[in-house]
């Protein structure tokens, strides 16, 4: 029996909803448990807006205003630091991730050890069966968004065919000692053999279509 991407975001709400560990109320930092969309089509903002905050709220958490990490491309194009509010945030377990957006393009405390999901559990990164460090973002290492004309966002988060998105690692590790390998924003395009964007795209390079959510309050 196939089971949807979909259907695997709805059994992890379920699952949460009686939950009693890790409902961090103060929690203003997490990485999705679950990819939301179909790859990486996720709705467009919104859809993955909406899905930070269903995780969140089934969390227990209490900030309202979640806001994916994502960049848009092209006319009107949005800054994935533009949306995020102004810090400081902490993950489930009230660890503090970064004090303000300076520090989060800076000098943060993003590792495997504190990029934590919204129940407070490690994300699988490199070594880890399956691997799903691959974190989406569309950004530059700063936040801000990709001028083009390549694609790296997916079509605007609207594609799980034909295109590629930017993803960071959440683990700070990849396969060598390189910045990018190590950043958490900018480490490489997707690809795949069915267009770069498709689920089975984003598992091919240890992906899952997870995102880093904020909240914004």
């Amino acid at each position: 029996m196939k089971i949807t991407t979909q259907a695997c975001f709805a059994v992890a709400l379920i699952g949460m909803a009686g939950a009693t560990l890790a409902q961090q109320k103060d929690m203003s930092f997490f990485v999705t448990s679950v990819g939301p969309g179909k790859g990486a089509d996720l709705g467009g903002l919104e859809g993955a807006d909406r899905a930070c905050r269903a995780l969140a709220q089934a969390a227990g958490a209490t900030a309202k205003n979640w806001r994916a990490y994502l960049s848009t491309q092209g006319p009107g194009a949005v800054n994935a630091r533009d949306r995020i509010g102004r810090g400081p945030w902490v993950n489930a377990k009230g660890v503090v991730i970064a004090r303000n957006v300076a520090e989060l393009h800076g000098t943060n405390n993003l590792n495997k050890q504190t990029a934590l999901n919204q129940n407070g559990e490690i994300v699988n990164g490199r070594g880890d069966k399956p691997n799903m460090h691959d974190i989406l973002t569309g950004s530059q290492p700063d936040g801000t968004a990709f001028p083009g004309p390549e694609d790296r966002t997916c079509r605007n988060w609207t594609s799980s065919g034909k295109g590629a998105a930017m993803v960071g690692h959440s683990d700070r590790q990849g396969i060598d000692e390189s910045a990018p390998m190590k950043s958490w924003v900018t480490s490489h395009p997707s690809r795949g053999p069915d267009g770069g964007c498709s689920a089975n795209d984003l598992k091919s390079t240890g992906g899952a279509g997870l995102l880093y959510c904020f909240a914004a309050n």
